[in-house]
């Protein structure tokens, strides 16, 4: 979750060279470059290449595209009075939680990655403000998918009992969960000492490495709300499919002399080889049984792209500090980056499965024009 984690110590990797072979060193964009049998010119930083440059503007322009659209969609739901409800509040706290990403996260993340060595030269305070922000935020994101999933789930297999009334108290509730444990996974080496996020000597930047801390700060991150999300998704997939499949099964058998006219959006007709039958299917029923489905495949998106973004970065989060031992920079990175990524695919897979975003979109910019 922090650029400067992903920093190789100094004494952790060594890279075996021959006198010929090319030697790769870390340009100051973060990315990987070579110099020809390792000379380097003394004195001076080796220049931007042609790719960093390209990486670097395709993460500014990531921050920039993951900053507007959150805020859009903050902008969105506090102007349209509909939107003051469940589900669309934990939506609002998911794009919160996206927007500080890319606001105060994101972009000390690149200069670290600019800085030659990915040193951190913005000292200790600003270190530690970084490293807590960067735990809480991305913690926060993780842990608010998780409770649009459970939302979804309690809708889908609890529709009775999950009254408007409980349902925005639970949600209340979620949110105020979400926050807390993120801040409590944020803040706990400032609060009980656990390990130091600064190394003066050698200018790092970077969560702490203590290993009892990578346990706790990993599971209670990612991998205790990937369980949930992977468990809540299996039920609302069951759920759904018993539903509907029992829907489709009820169905009255009719005499086969008997012609039966089939009426549009009130009715729908099966038809057996051997004898005529009929399955009614109430309009209201079935545009429920539409939304619950598109809502179900929305949260099987949401859950996966969310998988997809974050698991290699916690693997290596968790694996490392245990076994003393380091990736190369460049995966490094390229976790990282990756699972920041989710904070801006969030927002276009909640929006893109509902119509009333799209509409209220269109209505804000035709107002300002």
């Amino acid at each position: 979750m922090e650029a400067a984690n992903l920093t190789v110590a100094a004494t952790g990797v060594s890279l075996p060279l021959g006198s010929e072979a090319g030697s790769f060193s870390p340009s100051p964009g973060g990315v990987i470059g070579s110099t020809p049998g390792g000379a380097a010119l003394p004195g001076r930083e080796p220049p931007f290449s042609v790719f960093t440059v390209l990486v670097v503007t395709l993460l500014v322009l990531l921050i920039a595209a993951t900053f507007l659209w959150n805020l859009l969609v903050l902008v969105t739901i506090l102007r349209v009075r509909a939107f003051h409800r469940v589900p669309h509040n934990l939506v609002a706290s998911t794009a919160v939680s996206d927007v500080l990403v890319a606001a105060l996260v994101m972009p000390l993340s690149l200069v670290s990655e600019l800085s030659a060595g990915r040193r951190w030269l913005l000292g200790r305070s600003l270190c530690h403000v970084w490293i807590s922000f960067d735990v809480l935020c991305c913690t926060a994101s993780i842990w608010n998918v998780a409770a649009i999933a459970l939302d979804r789930y309690w809708t889908i297999t609890r529709h009775l009992q999950y009254t408007l009334r409980t349902r925005r108290r639970a949600s209340a509730l979620m949110i105020a969960l979400t926050w807390a444990l993120s801040a409590l996974i944020a803040l706990a080496p400032l609060l009980f000492g656990w390990g130091e996020a600064y190394d003066p000597r050698r200018q790092r930047c970077q969560v702490s490495q203590e290993p009892s801390y990578a346990v706790f700060s990993t599971c209670g991150a990612f991998y205790l709300p990937l369980g949930v999300v992977l468990f809540v998704y299996w039920k609302i997939y069951k759920a759904a499919k018993f539903r509907f499949g029992r829907r489709r099964g009820a169905v009255l058998p009719l005499p086969a002399t008997m012609q039966v006219k089939e009426a549009p959006h009130e009715a729908e007709m099966v038809f057996t080889a051997r004898r005529p039958v009929v399955a009614f299917q109430m309009s209201g029923d079935s545009w429920r049984e539409q939304k619950e489905k598109r809502a179900a495949v929305m949260v099987g998106i949401l859950i996966g792209v969310f998988v997809l973004c974050w698991i290699p970065f916690f693997l290596a989060e968790l694996i490392s500090p245990l076994c003393a031992c380091s990736l190369p920079p460049i995966w490094k990175s390229i976790f990282l980056w990756l699972g920041y990524s989710n904070s801006f695919f969030n927002p276009l897979i909640y929006t893109a499965f509902n119509k009333n975003y799209n509409n209220a979109f269109k209505s804000l910019f035709s107002r300002q024009r």
